[in-house]
C-alpha cells in the first residue's frame, strides 16, 4: 500500500507534464512568463539601475539606435563641441524626456511589476481561501457574514478599491500597491474556494473521514484543502495579470510606486507629452504590459486544460 501512494505523486507529475505540453496557449504562456521573468532577474546583474547616473540630456528623447540610422532629422541627436560628429548614442528603446534609457527601465520595471502581481495574488489567495476554506466547510453565521461582505465589495470596480486604499495608506509606495491591488480579489478567491469546498466536503472520502472520528482540522487541512487547490491556482495565474494591469493603472495616476523607480505605469503617465514626438517612450512600457499580461492569460489557460479533471487530453 505504501509502495502505490509513492509512486502516485510521480505519476500525477507524468500526467500533467504530458496534459502541459500538449496545451498550445500553455506553453505559449509559459515561455512569456519566463522570457520576463528571466529579464526581470538578469536586469540589475546586467544594467544595475542608478537614478541619477542614466540622467543624460545630451540624449534626451533620442530616438530608437536602429531608427538613428535612417532618420538624420531627428532632433534628439547631441552633436560633440569639439568634434562637431553627431552621435545618436546606443539606445535600442531609445530614451525619455531625462534622457534615460527607455530599455533598461523597461527591464527593471518588470522587476516591480512582477513582484507587485506575485505578491500582491499571493496576499490575496491565502487571505480569501483562508475565509473561503471556513465559509464553506463551517457555513452558519461565518457564512452569511462574510457572503454580505463579498457582496458588498464586488458591487464596486475594483480599480476604485485599489484607487481608495491607494490614496488613504501611509504604507510605503511599493507596499501600498501591493495592499491596494490584493484586497480587491480577496472576494474572488473567497467565493471560489467556498464554492469548491461545498462541493469537496460532501464526497465519500470526507464524509468516511468523518466516520473514522478526525478532528475538523484534519478533515480540512488534510482532505478538503488538498482537492480543493486545482482552480485557486488557475485563478492565481489569471489574478497575476489582473494585478500587472491595476498595478499599472495605479502608477499612470500617480499613486503607485514613486519615482525614481521604474514601474510601467508611471512610464506611461510621464510619456503622454510625448507620443507623438516620442512615441517609443509610450509603446515599450504598454508592449512590456500587453505581453506579460497575455503570457500569465495564455499561462492559466493552459493550467485550466491540464488540471481540469473532465479534461480528455
Amino acid at each position: 500500500m505504501t509502495a502505490v501512494v509513492a509512486q502516485s505523486a510521480p505519476k500525477q507529475q507524468n500526467v500533467f507534464w504530458k496534459r502541459f505540453r500538449r496545451s498550445t496557449p500553455g506553453k505559449i504562456g509559459a515561455v512569456m512568463v519566463l522570457f520576463f521573468v528571466v529579464a526581470a532577474i538578469l536586469a540589475p546583474l546586467l544594467h544595475p539601475y542608478d537614478a541619477s547616473r542614466d540622467l543624460d540630456y545630451r540624449y534626451r528623447l533620442a530616438p530608437p539606435s536602429v531608427s538613428a540610422l535612417w532618420d538624420s532629422t531627428a532632433k534628439a541627436k547631441y552633436t560633440d563641441p569639439v568634434t562637431g560628429k553627431v552621435d545618436y548614442g546606443r539606445h535600442i528603446f531609445g530614451t525619455d524626456n531625462l534622457g534615460r534609457d527607455v530599455a533598461v527601465r523597461v527591464w527593471h520595471g518588470a522587476r516591480v511589476s512582477l513582484i507587485i502581481g506575485i505578491v500582491a495574488t499571493a496576499i490575496a489567495l491565502v487571505i480569501g481561501s483562508v475565509l473561503g476554506l471556513l465559509a464553506g466547510y463551517f457555513g452558519g453565521l461565518l457564512d452569511s457574514t462574510l457572503g454580505y461582505v463579498t457582496d458588498v465589495m464586488l458591487a464596486f470596480p475594483s480599480i476604485l478599491i485599489a484607487i481608495g486604499i491607494a490614496s488613504i495608506s501611509n504604507l510605503p509606495g511599493l507596499y501600498t500597491v501591493m495592499l491596494a491591488v490584493s484586497i480587491p480579489q480577496v472576494p474572488l478567491y473567497l467565493r471560489l474556494t467556498r464554492s469548491v469546498v461545498l462541493s469537496v466536503r460532501e464526497r465519500e472520502f470526507v464524509q468516511a473521514a468523518g466516520a473514522l472520528g478526525a478532528g475538523n482540522a484534519r478533515m480540512v487541512f488534510r482532505h478538503v484543502l488538498p482537492n480543493s487547490l486545482s482552480p485557486l491556482i488557475v485563478q492565481g495565474a489569471l489574478s497575476i495579470a489582473t494585478a500587472t494591469i491595476e498595478a499599472a493603472a495605479l502608477g499612470f495616476l500617480g499613486l503607485g510606486v514613486p519615482p525614481p523607480n521604474p514601474e510601467w505605469g508611471t512610464m506611461l503617465s510621464d510619456s503622454r507629452e510625448y507620443y507623438t514626438s516620442a512615441a517609443w517612450t509610450m509603446i515599450y512600457p504598454g508592449l512590456a504590459i500587453l505581453f506579460t499580461v497575455l503570457g500569465f492569460n495564455l499561462l492559466g489557460d493552459g493550467l485550466r486544460d491540464v488540471l481540469d479533471p473532465r479534461s480528455t487530453q
